[in-house]
């Protein structure tokens, strides 16, 4: 795996390769317990043209009066359960959507797929014993899909989301080596969490407490939200050399009218759209694109991609050979984002979901990459 070049070719005089976005990443970096404080985060300015080492907290003196903070309301399920086969065989269930009429969309580990009509007994809380199980109704979306279709049930006829917070696990990253804790359960969660149903949290968001939002709100930073359920593809990178051949997976995603709304209205005053992660730039990127308000979205955003709202983008660091590595490089510049990757590590930034955060600016002007 090569390290990052120092000198790469600058995006209007190349295309872009998979290998562009691979970087040797120590170990150690990788983020594995959130920091102390949610606001105590370290902050990487990068939206001037020197890079600044800042505190989350110093937010409020990069923003001002009339900007709008898009935030992603999802709500983190519980959604990894234990359980058995018939057999005895030992099964894993992440649980990424829930479908209606109890039924939910899986993904399951497990030795040997069980055959469909197969009903599972999954591992109830301690205490709270209810006859928990999965009844296997076959794949999804379709016949080939790499999901799985359940009911799950219990004795009191419990919906899924009920059964979840009961019993589940915290769906942790895999590069989260620990089974989840309480701390868990409390921080890989946004503190306005509102709308249940991502296996992932909108990790850049998780730096917010209340005292930053109160803070932001009484200079006159505004603040609205969108909702997109974040997959469990989000940890998946990219396989396929030519860019153009990856396939991304699908999420469900909503920009309310009372977003749009406040959208059109700072952009009218003259203020800055500042999205809180990249799942809120897939989201207004989605409908800017589509014109549907809702509905599910595999938008691939990658460098030349032309952005419709976003000014500012708040977001974590990202994996190796990632679609999110991608799109920061989209937004930014990917000669930009290299020399701020190799600044973090350099200065032993945390990475990943429990990591840091940088802020970016929309590199405009941009285009398409041409051909070598």
């Amino acid at each position: 795996m090569p390290h990052i070049d120092p000198t790469p070719l600058t995006s209007t005089a190349r295309s872009f390769t998979l290998s562009d976005f691979d970087f040797v990443l120590p170990e150690a970096l990788i983020a594995q317990h959130p920091a102390p404080e949610r606001s105590g985060s370290r902050l990487l300015d990068g939206h001037a043209a020197t890079p600044m080492d800042r505190i989350f907290r110093e937010l409020p003196g990069l923003l001002r009066a009339g900007d709008l903070l898009v935030f992603n309301d999802t709500k983190v399920l519980h959604a990894r359960l234990f359980g058995e086969k018939p057999t005895g065989g030992k099964v894993e269930l992440l649980v990424e959507r829930v479908l209606g009429g109890n039924q939910v969309a899986a993904h399951m580990r497990v030795s040997k797929k069980p055959e469909v009509g197969t009903t599972l007994k999954l591992v109830c809380a301690p205490g709270q014993e209810d006859g928990l199980c999965a009844t296997l109704l076959g794949r999804w979306p379709d016949a080939e899909g790499q999901m799985f279709r359940f009911v799950l049930s219990n004795d009191s006829g419990d919906n899924p989301y009920t059964l979840m917070e009961r019993h589940g696990h915290v769906p942790l990253p895999p590069y989260i080596t620990h089974s989840d804790s309480a701390e868990d359960a409390q921080r890989y969660q946004t503190v306005f969490a509102k709308n249940p149903g991502a296996v992932a949290a909108p990790t850049a968001a998780l730096h917010f407490d209340q005292a930053l939002l109160d803070q932001l709100e009484a200079m006159g930073v505004q603040r609205a939200q969108v909702t997109l359920h974040v997959g469990a593809g989000t940890f998946q990178p990219v396989k396929t050399e030519n860019l153009a051949e990856h396939q991304m997976h699908s999420e469900w995603y909503e920009v309310p009218e009372s977003t749009q709304r406040a959208i059109a209205e700072c952009k009218a005053r003259g203020g800055r759209v500042v999205a809180v992660g990249t799942t809120t730039v897939r989201t207004l990127e989605s409908w800017a694109r589509t014109g549907q308000a809702s509905g599910d979205t595999s938008i691939f955003i990658t460098p030349g991609f032309a952005f419709s709202h976003v000014d500012l983008l708040l977001t974590n660091f990202h994996l190796p050979k990632s679609s999110l590595m991608m799109l920061v490089s989209a937004f930014a510049g990917y000669d930009h984002i290299m020399a701020l990757y190799r600044h973090a590590i350099a200065n032993a930034y945390r990475f990943f979901s429990y990591g840091d955060a940088m802020l970016l600016e929309r590199q405009d002007g941009h285009r398409p990459p041409q051909a070598r």
